[in-house]
């Protein structure tokens, strides 16, 4: 029974105090470090959440500020695009009345040749290197003068337009892609912890090759920007030659037109003046005709009226030179009857003033178609000038445009 009592397997008391006491301690110790590490850890999880909240709030900002950013330039190049689209359509308003000054200078430059070669078929003395020839010559250098700087404007206004369009097509690839970029932005600025359907996306970490600085991005918008106010400037500078120009020119058409035509009636005065002045003469010259026709028959009827006395005379000097002898005597009356036959016989053979008034007949009769030969000329002419080049000039009309 004692040798049970003292069974050396079993613990004694105290070392089960012990052992309770060891595992107390150990517990408390365990339960010490538990909560020195969930003490430890609700610090690192709060901060964590502060971490990423304060991180997520400045991506929120630098989002919004990104927005502002691109709103910015968006509204810039909007600004930029309604510009040179303004000025654009403005320009092509310029370009057609460029084309309808340069189509209206065709009949003013087809007249004038006209009347160039019209005035080719004057004749004779008028066909002359005149006043007027020379002003139409000159308006023809005017005018293809006036043609040749149109159609280089002309082309000129084509090739701002096709770089209006240039800076335009710009600035709309670059707004499309504003507004995209805006789109997306607004997206990312709508995203929440709790907007479903986000996602992990491992591969959005990874820098493409397409990605560009900031600076670069900033100096591409404003590249866009600086090329369409270009444009818009060289546009209304444009706009401003083509304005002069066709002012210009307008004045000098209007001016050269009215020289030519100042030109034609002074000319057609002077030959009216000089037809008349012809006429005058031919009627002066056909009224020596009739007087010199009259002349010559008188002169001829003197002639022939002489006639009857010198047969007269002869018969009795024919028959006197039949008296017998002594009779046949140089009397008086036979001296006075030589003497009559001598004087009649020498007027009638004195035919000097007959020819010389025939000789002026003919002369007069030339001198008469010659004049009416030049009176055709000058009618010619008249017809040229007032009829077919002046009246065809009457529908020359130089407006503005």
């Amino acid at each position: 029974m004692a040798r049970l009592l003292q069974d050396t397997s079993k613990f004694h008391p105290s070392e089960w105090y012990t052992a309770n006491r060891m595992q107390r301690a150990s517990t408390e110790s365990q339960k010490s470090r538990s909560e020195c590490v969930i003490a430890e850890s609700w610090r690192l999880v709060d901060e964590i959440e502060k971490t990423t909240q304060k991180t997520q709030s400045d991506v929120n900002k630098k989002i919004e500020q990104r927005r502002e950013e691109i709103k910015f330039w968006k509204q810039e190049l909007d600004n930029k695009l309604e510009q040179i689209v303004h000025e654009t359509e403005v320009l092509l308003t310029f370009k057609n009345r460029l084309e309808r000054a340069l189509e209206s200078c065709k009949e003013p430059l087809v007249v004038a040749q006209k009347c160039l070669l019209y005035r080719q078929r004057r004749v004779g003395i008028d066909l002359v290197h005149d006043e007027v020839e020379q002003e139409l010559l000159k308006e023809v250098e005017v005018l293809q003068g006036i043609i040749a700087l149109l159609g280089r404007t002309l082309e000129q206004t084509n090739e701002q337009i096709r770089r209006n369009r240039s800076a335009k097509y710009n600035l709309e690839m670059d707004l499309k892609d504003k507004f995209t970029a805006l789109t997306i932005d607004d997206y990312c600025a709508s995203l929440t912890n709790d907007t479903p359907h986000i996602i992990y996306a491992d591969n959005a970490m990874k820098l493409g090759g397409n990605f560009v600085s900031p600076e670069d991005w900033i100096d591409f918008s404003n590249i866009n920007v600086e090329k369409a106010d270009k444009q818009r400037n060289n546009s209304l500078a444009l706009k401003a030659l083509i304005d002069s120009i066709l002012s210009q020119t307008a004045n000098d058409m209007r001016k050269q037109c009215e020289m030519v035509n100042i030109a034609f009636r002074n000319r057609v005065k002077e030959v009216k003046d000089a037809k008349h002045k012809l006429e005058t003469f031919l009627a002066m010259v056909m009224d020596e005709t009739a007087s010199q026709e009259k002349n010559i028959a008188a002169l001829k009827k003197a002639i022939a009226d002489k006639e009857g006395p010198v047969k007269v005379a002869q018969t009795r000097l024919e028959a006197r030179n039949h008296r017998p002898n002594v009779e046949l005597c140089y009397d008086t009356v036979h001296c006075s009857l030589m003497n009559e036959v001598q004087e009649i016989t020498k007027n009638i053979q004195r035919q000097d003033a007959l020819a010389q008034a025939e000789t002026e007949l003919k002369r007069l009769s030339c001198r008469q178609l010659s004049l009416e030969e030049e009176i055709k000329v000058k009618e010619n002419t008249l017809y040229i000038d007032e009829v077919l080049c002046m009246q065809m000039r009457e529908s020359v009309c130089i407006n503005n445009y």
